[in-house]
């Protein structure tokens, strides 16, 4: 979430709220419009406690899905790092076009599904290079032990990949659904309108100010809080980017650097392919 519209909106909902509770303030009687403080004071807690229990449960719903996006957008970089090592294994040419096929799947990651991701388009599409690396690897015939290993592994380390995926893109579409939202902010309106109740021409202007922004403000926060964990992939602090595949590319080149190797990829730096 971006933080600067996130401290206007907070600002703006108590600022609101505040010039509400003084407007109503100048009608209300001294000592509110409660007879009974204390009744209304035990009321108001089981609202609180109410709104803070739905909202503590949705809370980690929400970070639990945002956890595991997190989680598994490191292990799908981890693997495909595992799978080019296991790649060399291979006779050429299969063994390049499985490293520059892998490459160019963690390319499309980083310049192409991420972006998808925090625009909510990805959906159930495929990325087009695990179609390609299916493809390379069902003509490899293996002949050595390291090759068979290696071949054993692979389909191991794919299967794994393939899992770490499902699980980055899972947190792409929120898991919060519309009938909680709509639940939230009904309580969230009831409190507020509780509160109007509060409002003593008795008490002074900053006094009611304080009650009824520092409680609404809160209120905003969490709520602010809860959206930007059902989009972890927002743009604005604390969104999640792909800095575990983006690592595993720079590790990738190291290594291919280190060793020699020369791989020719099909595929552009955003991870688009290139006629061959």
């Amino acid at each position: 979430m971006n933080v600067v519209w996130a401290a206007l909106i907070l600002v703006a909902v108590t600022a609101v709220a505040i010039v509400v509770m003084l407007v109503v303030r100048r009608s209300a009687p001294e000592g509110s419009r409660f007879a009974d403080g204390d009744r209304a004071a035990g009321v108001f807690g089981v609202l609180a406690t109410g709104f803070s229990v739905l909202l503590g449960f949705i809370v980690f719903l929400a970070f639990t899905s945002y956890d595991q996006s997190r989680s598994g957008a490191e292990q799908e970089a981890l693997v495909l790092v595992q799978q080019v090592e296991d790649a060399q294994f291979f006779s050429q040419p299969t063994s390049g076009r499985l490293t520059g096929e892998l490459v160019c799947y963690a390319r499309s990651v980083v310049n192409g599904e991420w972006n998808q991701m925090r625009a909510g388009t990805q959906g159930d599409a495929i990325n087009p290079w695990g179609v390609a690396l299916f493809r390379t690897f069902r003509g490899v015939q293996p002949h050595t032990a390291a090759q068979q290993a290696a071949y054993s592994k692979w389909l191991d380390q794919t299967s794994a990949r393939e899992e770490a995926r499902r699980d980055r893109i899972h947190g792409a579409v929120g898991v919060i659904p519309a009938t909680l939202w709509i639940v939230l902010f009904f309580i969230s309106a009831v409190i507020f309108l509780f509160m109007l109740f509060f409002a003593d021409s008795g008490e002074r202007a900053i006094t009611q100010s304080v009650l009824m922004g520092s409680v609404v403000s809160v209120m905003v926060a969490l709520l602010l809080l809860l959206q930007a964990l059902d989009n972890p992939f927002s743009g604005g602090v604390g969104g999640l980017k792909p800095v575990a595949m983006q690592r595993s590319l720079r590790m990738i080149d190291e290594a291919l650097g280190a060793v020699g190797a020369k791989v020719q990829y099909p595929c552009d730096a955003a991870g688009k392919p290139v006629p061959s």
